[in-house]
């Protein structure tokens, strides 16, 4: 059957303000630091996730909340200029647009975070009609998202009734609890966390082994490994691909572009390692500039890379 979107991605919309410096360390008593770098980017992992995918060709429509203000319009007008269909955002008057400062020393970073709208949307805000438009469904930043968390499994349910597979990126809990993941596993068919959110999780004494834990409870499961590459499990299945060399100037955003080119590959019908490959080409080639979305590859860059010798077809 024809549908609209091959992707809706329901999630926080904000922009990061990221300030870069190797030996970045903010002071406080009014001491003043000057930093190398600034720059005003799409920010929020559901939104650069959006634009990898766009930017590899799907058709991608997203909701979410914003505020009416400088930033809700920045996030906004972003998204409409990566060919991103914004028709279903929600914008609010009663509440602003939220915002990350991000403290950049190239090799590490820390975050601040204001939420303002990031917490907004409810799973009943992803409509009926919506998900009978796609294909799939990806929700990310669950432990942000905290108006959504108790409508999700109703929301997941939904979207299996209209025959659209669902994925998961649940980033890092700040609270460090990691409560409610365990009811949606089942629910999911691509579940899509990082080395230490897997460990975090299942509390396993290593990676392999939480990786056969989460693997048990979904159809599909993909693990970020930074500078190691990544692994995924399917039905007993294991691959691995390692990390591309590349000149690296920033890693904001490279987990969320690895999940927009496994989700390619998953949607396009590729085998496992074929879909973990470009996931780790898309992550790695993202690093490439300042901020998450400024060097996401198309899928002809990603072809490119050394190694990676891929189809291109749909089903």
């Amino acid at each position: 059957m024809s549908r609209d979107f091959d992707l809706v991605v329901a999630g926080e919309l904000n922009p990061d303000l990221i300030l870069s410096s190797p030996d970045l360390e903010p002071r406080f008593g009014q001491v003043e630091t000057l930093v190398e770098d600034a720059s005003l980017t799409i920010g929020s992992s559901s939104a650069i996730f959006a634009c990898g995918a766009a930017r590899l060709g799907m058709r991608v429509a997203f909701v979410g909340v914003i505020g009416r203000d400088v930033f809700g319009n920045y996030m906004l007008e972003s998204l409409k200029g990566r060919g991103i269909d914004v028709s279903n955002v929600i914008i609010d008057d009663n509440q602003p647009t939220g915002l990350s400062i991000i403290l950049n020393r190239l090799t590490d970073r820390a975050i601040l975070t204001y939420p303002g709208a990031i917490p907004a949307l409810k799973g009943e805000q992803v409509s009926d009609t919506l998900l009978s438009r796609t294909r799939h469904l990806h929700v990310a930043s669950y432990f942000l998202q905290t108006a959504l968390q108790p409508g999700l499994p109703d929301l997941f349910r939904r979207a299996r009734r209209w025959g659209v597979s669902v994925s998961l990126d649940t980033n890092w809990d700040p609270a460090e609890q990691w409560r409610g993941i365990q009811e949606l596993l089942p629910l999911i068919d691509v579940f899509l966390p990082n080395q230490a959110e897997a460990l975090s999780i299942t509390h396993a004494p290593t990676l392999e082994q939480a990786a056969r834990d989460l693997a048990t409870q979904v159809n599909v499961l993909a693990v970020k490994m930074g500078r190691e590459g990544g692994l995924a499990y399917q039905n007993d299945r294991l691959a691995r691909a390692p990390a591309f060399s590349v000149e690296v100037v920033d890693t904001v955003g490279a987990g969320d572009s690895f999940d927009a080119g496994f989700i390619y590959g998953y949607l396009m019908g590729w085998d496992l390692e074929r879909c973990l490959k470009l996931g780790v080409a898309c992550g790695s080639l993202s690093t490439r500039g300042r901020g998450g979305t400024e060097k996401q590859p198309t899928l002809a860059e990603a072809m490119q890379i050394p190694g990676m010798v891929l189809p291109i077809h749909s089903n």
